[in-house]
């Protein structure tokens, strides 16, 4: 077995969560004990109950852009598809796409509007060693505006082939989310609502946010043998000076720093690199594997991950392989939802 394959597993095709639930609170969430090592079964509405008084909620308030672009070729009106990653100075957008045929710099490409109508032009530029391209869109438009018009909402693949529906627009984004960017929703955070936060604060859990914006690469599988030959993908991230004396204020009490998703354990173990948490502005590329030593994160709810990623290898080096494998065997059997939509588990 080589060092990939550790980290593979069957998923019945039925869990895979195509639909978030009614309500957010109602997911199930597998409580894993590393001391104990035990699992519970519990719900995302019991949160109140299994924090304590002290402990530190970090979240991501990154906010998912409509980043998924359909158009047409304007040389052949062919069919094209894009999605927006990040802007790039003077205007410029860095995207990824895919269409028939052999696209060429200065080409012009219309992109349709939620309707299907076509709206504003882009014109291809240089296509980059990683495969993106530079394009200039030929509007003096705000950037988010425009993708508010002519986006989608990039829902990953394995949710009805990535095919939204206007209800994806408040569904897969948090409520807390605050700062666009991120082209994937940090979805362990999906599962709060504004009255279950409340009520975390109510029990005297301090809410805390940082912000990482989720990029292209973060369920892309691990192609290379060896986890150390990964080429791993870089996120914008911030972590404001008053946000880590509140964090370190509460760990001095004795509070334990629970991370919200795998995005809010990278930027704060990105923070803390020499062993003490500070301010971050700047880009991250920390990929997370054995044996590395966690510095700030005491505890960590996340979803389920898909095999053979670093999201996985990151929840499997911070719970333990043994005890990890159990959990997910465990959700299995027990019929828990997986992925975005799905439901989560609270490592302790």
């Amino acid at each position: 077995m080589s060092e990939l394959d550790r980290y593979d597993y069957e998923l019945p095709r039925h869990l895979i969560a195509q639909h978030p639930l009614a309500s957010r609170v109602d997911a199930r969430l597998l409580v894993v004990d590393r001391q104990k090592q035990s699992l519970d079964h519990r719900f995302i509405r019991d949160l109140p109950e299994i924090l304590q008084s002290g402990d530190c909620l970090v979240l991501n308030d990154t906010q998912v852009v409509p980043a998924r672009l359909l158009g047409r070729r304007d040389v052949s009106r062919g069919h094209w598809e894009g999605l927006f990653l990040d802007q790039a100075p003077g205007g410029l957008w860095r995207i990824l796409c895919k269409t028939r045929g052999k696209l060429a710099p200065e080409e012009t490409v219309t992109l349709a509007d939620a309707q299907g109508q076509d709206d504003i032009r882009i014109r291809m530029g240089v296509k980059q060693p990683d495969g993106s391209w530079i394009v200039r869109p030929e509007t003096s438009e705000e950037t988010f505006a425009l993708l508010a018009r002519v986006g989608r909402i990039p829902l990953p693949p394995y949710i009805r082939k990535g095919e939204m529906t206007d209800a994806d627009r408040t569904q897969y984004q948090t409520v807390y989310a605050r700062w666009p960017g991120a082209i994937a929703a940090p979805t362990a955070g999906l599962h709060f609502t504004e009255s279950l936060l409340q009520r975390l604060q109510d029990q005297h859990v301090a809410v805390c946010a940082l912000t990482l914006h989720t990029g292209a690469g973060t369920f892309r599988p691990i192609a290379a043998e060896h986890l150390s030959d990964h080429p791993m993908h870089a996120e914008w991230g911030v972590i404001q000076q008053s946000i880590v004396e509140r964090i370190l204020e509460r760990r001095r009490e004795g509070g334990r720093v629970v991370a919200v998703g795998t995005t809010s354990v990278r930027l704060l173990e990105t923070a803390s690199a020499d062993g003490t948490l500070k301010e971050f502005k700047g880009y991250t590329d920390l990929f997370i594997r054995p044996p590395h030593r966690f510095h700030v994160v005491d505890a960590m709810l996340t979803n389920f991950h898909l095999p053979r990623t670093t999201l996985l290898v990151l929840v499997r080096t911070f719970g333990g392989d043994e005890l990890m494998m159990r959990a997910y065997e465990e959700a299995i059997r027990e019929n828990y939802r997986f992925y975005s939509y799905g439901d989560a588990m609270l490592i302790l």
